[in-house]
Parts: C-alpha cells; sequence; structure tokens
C-alpha cells in the first residue's frame, strides 16, 4: 500500500456566523487547505466531504462555488465521526493507487438547541436514550456509578479544556472557567451542569491527503472506522440492542484496536490526543476506552492531572469540543488540523514539546467511531 500523508490543511474557526452561508464556511477552509498544500485545479483527483445537517449535495456546492467541480465528490455522514469517516476514504483511495492526492473536508451550521436524529425513534429520545444530555447524564451517572469517577472530578475536564482553548484562536470559547464557576452552571440533567456540555455550533475544516511527501507532510498512520455492537442500553452502541451484556466491546475500543495495529504503536508511544468531550463524561469514558489510563481508573487519571499541558500525554490541547464547540461535520477533521500543526510545531502558545505521534477520535452518534493516527 501506499503510504499517504497529509500535505495541506485549513480551518474556519468554530462559532456562529449567521451572516454566512454553510457553502461559504467550506470555502474558506478548502481555499486554506489548498494553498497550504500548494495546489490548485487539478492537484485532486477525488474529493470527499462530512457532514451531517448540510443537505444534499453540500460538498458539491463548495467545489462548484470554487470552480473546483468535474472530480468525482463523494458526501458522507456518520454523525460526530462524518469527517474522520471522510478521511479514512480518502486514505484508502490514496493509499490503493487510486488517486494521487485527495481532499477531505467537513463543514456544518448546527440548529440551535438540542440535537435532533431521524436515527432515534420517538421512544428512544422519549427514554433519554438519544444523543441528547439526558443520555449523556445517564451515561455520566453510570460511570460515577461503577468506578471513583466525582462531580468534581466531571469540573475538572471542563476546567481543563476551556483553560488550553485559551490559546486556540478557532475555539469559540475562549476563557478560562474555574472549578467552582462549573460547578455552579446550571444543572441541565444530574449530574451535568451546563459548563460540562460542549455547544452545537457552525464551522468547516479540510485536508489534503497525498502520495507525494514535503517536508511538512504528516503521514497517516492508521485511519480506522467502526461502528457499533449490539450491547449495554448505556454503552456507546446505545440504544440499538439493549443488552445488558457490559463486556461487548465499544466502537471505540474496535477502532483503537484496529488503527493500534495498523499503526505498529500503542498508547503509550502517543504524544498527544485529541478526542471526543461532547460533555465532560465522555471525556473520562474516551481516555479509558483508547487505553489511555486502565478502565474505570478515570477519575484518578483526572485528578492526577492527566490530560494538562505540561503532562506525559496532554489531551484536547485545543481546548476540545467544551471550547471549540460542535459542528458535527467539522469536528473530526478540526482534531486532525490541530495535530498537523501539532506535528509539524506550528501550534503557537498551545505547542506540545517534541510531538511525534498523535491520535484523533471521534464518536458518532454512539453507531460510529473513527481513530486516526498521524505521526513525524
Amino acid at each position: 500500500m501506499t503510504p499517504v500523508y497529509v500535505t495541506g490543511v485549513g480551518l474556519h474557526p468554530f462559532g456562529r456566523f449567521p451572516d454566512r452561508s454553510l457553502t461559504a464556511l467550506g470555502m474558506e477552509a478548502v481555499r486554506a487547505a489548498l494553498a497550504d498544500a500548494g495546489i490548485g485545479r487539478g492537484g485532486f483527483q477525488a474529493a470527499f466531504c462530512g457532514t451531517v445537517y448540510g443537505g444534499v449535495a453540500a460538498g458539491h456546492k463548495v467545489l462548484t462555488a470554487l470552480g473546483l467541480s468535474g472530480v468525482p465528490i463523494v458526501n458522507v455522514e456518520a454523525g460526530c465521526a462524518s469527517g474522520g469517516a471522510a478521511l479514512a476514504l480518502g486514505a484508502t483511495s490514496v493509499a490503493s493507487g487510486r488517486a494521487d492526492a485527495v481532499l477531505v473536508f467537513g463543514l456544518e451550521k448546527m440548529p440551535r438547541g438540542i440535537i435532533r436524529s431521524s436515527f432515534f425513534d420517538p421512544w428512544r429520545e422519549e427514554a433519554g436514550l438519544a444523543a441528547t444530555p439526558a443520555y449523556f447524564a445517564l451515561r455520566a451517572q453510570r460511570l460515577m456509578l461503577e468506578s471513583d469517577v466525582t462531580l468534581e472530578d466531571l469540573a475538572r475536564v471542563s476546567v481543563k479544556n476551556h483553560r488550553q482553548g485559551v490559546a486556540n484562536p478557532y475555539a469559540m470559547y475562549r476563557r478560562a472557567v474555574s472549578l467552582d464557576e462549573v460547578l455552579g452552571s446550571a444543572v441541565v440533567c444530574e449530574p451535568l451542569r451546563l459548563l460540562m456540555l460542549c455547544a452545537p455550533n457552525e464551522g468547516a475544516a479540510a485536508v489534503v491527503l497525498s502520495a507525494r511527501p514535503s517536508s511538512r507532510a504528516v503521514r497517516v498512520a492508521a485511519a480506522a472506522l467502526r461502528s457499533h455492537l449490539s450491547g449495554s442500553v448505556l454503552g456507546e452502541h446505545t440504544p440499538l440492542g439493549g443488552l445488558t451484556d457490559v463486556d461487548v466491546p465499544t466502537p471505540t475500543e474496535l477502532a483503537a484496536r484496529a488503527a493500534y495495529d495498523e499503526a505498529g504503536i500503542g498508547p503509550g508511544d502517543l504524544d498527544l490526543v485529541e478526542l471526543q468531550d461532547t460533555d465532560s463524561g465522555r471525556e473520562i469514558l474516551s481516555v479509558e476506552e483508547l487505553g489511555l489510563c486502565p478502565r474505570r481508573a478515570g477519575g484518578r487519571w483526572v485528578r492526577d492531572g492527566g490530560g494538562e499541558m505540561g503532562s506525559r500525554l496532554p489531551v484536547n490541547a485545543s481546548g476540545g469540543l467544551l471550547a471549540k464547540g460542535e459542528p458535527l461535520g467539522a469536528s473530526a477533521l478540526a482534531q486532525v488540523v490541530e495535530l498537523t500543526w501539532q506535528l509539524r510545531d506550528e501550534a503557537g502558545p498551545r505547542q506540545v514539546p517534541r510531538a511525534r505521534a498523535a491520535l484523533a477520535h471521534t464518536v458518532g452518534r454512539g453507531a460510529n467511531a473513527c481513530v486516526v493516527i498521524l505521526a513525524r
């Protein structure tokens, strides 16, 4: 298989942009990525666009507006993992030799309020088993019941990510918050407070993948996408089976194993990680499922300063979704953009020193997980 490299990245800030269309957001990210890669029309042979709420042919609209249509354009939907799924398809296209270079981008303008999805039957939403704060709260309660995770640990995750987001000019929220401020914010669904939840918002991200490395290129060591197995109703396989067997591996565990095997490394070889933190409990669960700490040791990991800048393994140096917000189609690719900057030593005040291997992780709608490993 041909090695695959990230040769260009681009990002539109995350936030709310009422005066900018979805297509305009995508155009900005794509222009930046192509300029970073030093290519233009004819420089890539296929395009893959991740979006959930973008509507029909969202990727076609962006490339048509830029005068870059004519190549195959594939629109991909996999919930929060849409951008990761698009990247996995693009990487396969290059690795197989079908394309010398491809463009991968994601974009979203999220509706305000709680995310709704036709994926979930009405009874599941009514029972709090859809991808809503009610479900996230049930998952956090279970995490607290089965391990030593405390309410303060959940708050500490938010404090860490908001503090790290201050240095990210692309983040929606760039203000540090205190432990008391997080704990004192409005209760959404017990135990989750308002500042423990990410905000759905708007943004775009783009990546150029190529078989031809440049001096600034970052290698895609692995890109693994996996779907759910029927399992516990409060697992990330939710809520497709409703079984009580808690030993069924989650999509994240399946994707992580596949990615580690493909890259030929393990969690101990990573220098930094960007992972799914839809809520504070999800970050702790992600850390455990990715093997960054032992199972049911996530609370101790948080209390010991796990994930902090300056720790052995910084997690969400960008501020994560808690600071950036989450435009679903763009979030996974924004992680890849951040990690590319980190591995190039171009991340400015949030730079992790001597970073050589990094992992990006997203979970989409409970039914998909994507793990991407990048290396220099």
